[in-house]
């Protein structure tokens, strides 16, 4: 080998080096903008500012309307909702004195010419009292004077949630929905109690709990079966610690199928279930779906393709990696992040206009406006060379492995572009997680995962947690529960 070849190698070998060290610190640039993000910038993922050097004609011209709109706007005083007319009203009357009521120039008598009424909001702490039992005994004195045996006659206790227990179903609704709606922890509401003077501690509470969630599975059962029932299911899972478990993590995995309106205008029903395993492997929600072949929305989590259902993919997921890439851009400058943004975006806009349309024209509307922008867009990020380390390059290798499930949402109007449903969901079970921190056992877990869709089922149907905890209560704990009684969409509001 010649000098002049052994050169050219080393060349070679040193354009490699430096490459490598070039990647090396744009992916270290990159963190260290993202860190700041992270510490200092905006948590939002919201549109605003994103892709505005990409604006169309017509958008340019529907800002320009705006701006003209707001030239004329003038801000109005924001007005106090009024109260709830269904709330108990006190009413006071504040009267001049009938000396009062004398005209000061001729004497003669005033006459009432009408009233100013101004509400004020006031607040009853939480009553607590003992509701005392009473029942009877009797027995026969003629056969008592002849020594005849004969059973003494006493009317049976009502049914209760606990039967040995001193908790009513009022009671035990107020401890669930004050851990697993408002994030209470136990040893909290025991310190609430002492304020009334009533012992009552951590581990009897936690004992009432898994009694009382040991009595929902019939209707969970029943849930379960309304939601396997729906064309469009969505899922997703995060983690639980569990002290006593042998796996380092545990799952929450949740399932639901609905709107998130309280009260829907469509058939379908507003159903959020939760379910406890130690594991994330796919066998959970094969065995949780139990052969389901409708629609199954959800992240780019593989475990989900070992089920029988026809995947639709989650536009937010792939929206929020170009958002990391554009963080790490450098800052003040336009890059390829913004051009994929900009082309999402305009995808979200089409959903908020034909937001309450049927499905049919939703399906419309998505083949004749959504489909040329992500034909586009698939054009567009085909002919990306990055490099596949940084977070531009998470974001397009993300789009095209992610892309079969991420058009699928075309297929059916029902579909929505992203899996926000799931994710809105979820999120009360992660603030809660926030404030308990753990479950100590397993039983404890499949507890949680049992009150918590019972809450969040009750919201998702605009009641109110409480009393339909203890409704449920009070029809659980019969020997023969109607279950259609208590399906959510069966409950007066």
């Amino acid at each position: 080998m010649n000098t002049k070849t052994k050169l050219h190698q080393r060349i070679a070998q040193l354009e490699r080096l430096l490459a490598e060290k070039d990647a090396r610190l744009l992916f270290l640039e990159e963190q260290f903008r993202l860190a700041q993000q992270k510490q200092f910038g905006k948590s939002g993922e919201g549109f605003a500012g994103q892709g505005e050097l990409f604006n169309e004609a017509e958008e340019i011209a529907v800002l320009a309307e705006t701006e003209q709109q707001d030239i004329s706007y003038r801000r109005n005083k924001p007005k106090r909702k009024p109260l709830p007319k269904d709330l108990p009203r006190e009413v006071v009357v504040h009267d001049i004195s009938d000396a009062e009521k004398v005209c000061v120039c001729c004497h003669a008598q005033l006459h009432k010419i009408g009233e100013d009424i101004t509400e004020k909001l006031d607040f009853i702490p939480a009553q607590v009292k003992v509701i005392e039992h009473v029942r009877p005994k009797y027995a026969c004195r003629e056969c008592e004077k002849t020594g005849t045996s004969n059973p003494i006659k006493q009317a049976l206790m009502p049914v209760s949630p606990i039967p040995k227990g001193i908790a009513t179903a009022s009671l035990l609704s107020q401890l669930i929905t004050s851990k697993y709606q408002y994030g209470l922890p136990l040893y909290r509401q025991e310190s609430l109690f002492k304020q009334y003077g009533i012992a009552l501690s951590r581990q009897t509470m936690s004992d009432w709990m898994l009694k009382s969630a040991a009595l929902f599975p019939p209707l969970i059962k029943r849930l379960k079966e309304e939601l396997r029932k729906q064309a469009v299911i969505h899922a997703d899972e995060t983690t639980v610690n569990v002290i006593k478990s042998d796996k380092i993590k545990s799952y929450m995995w949740l399932y639901c199928t609905g709107t998130d309106s309280p009260m829907p205008t469509s058939s379908i029903p507003n159903i959020i279930l939760y379910d406890y395993h130690d594991s994330r492997a796919g066998r959970c929600v094969v065995d949780y779906l139990d052969g389901y072949s409708g629609y199954l929305q959800v992240d780019g989590y593989q475990a989900y393709h070992q089920t029988q259902a026809t995947l639709v993919g989650c536009w937010a997921h792939a929206r929020r990696k170009f958002i990391e890439a554009k963080q790490a851009q450098p800052k003040g400058k336009s890059g390829k992040a913004d051009v994929a943004l900009s082309y999402i975006q305009k995808l979200y806009g089409i959903e908020s206009r034909f937001k309450n349309t049927t499905p049919e024209e939703t399906y419309e509307a998505r083949q004749t406006q959504a489909k040329p922008i992500l034909d586009k867009l698939h054009g567009w990020f085909t002919q990306q060379n990055v490099l596949p380390k940084n977070k531009l390059g998470e974001a397009i290798t993300y789009l095209s492995n992610q892309w079969p499930k991420l058009v699928g949402y075309l297929e059916d109007g029902r579909l929505s572009i992203d899996n926000n449903r799931a994710e809105r969901a979820i999120k009360s079970f992660v603030i809660g997680r926030k404030n308990w921190l753990f479950s100590q056992t397993a039983n404890g877990a499949d507890a949680s995962a049992a009150l918590y869709s019972i809450i969040e089922t009750a919201k998702a149907n605009g009641l109110v947690p409480f009393d339909y905890v203890k409704q449920c209560l009070e029809e659980l704990c019969k020997p023969h529960p109607d279950i259609d009684a208590i399906l959510p969409w069966n409950i007066k509001r």
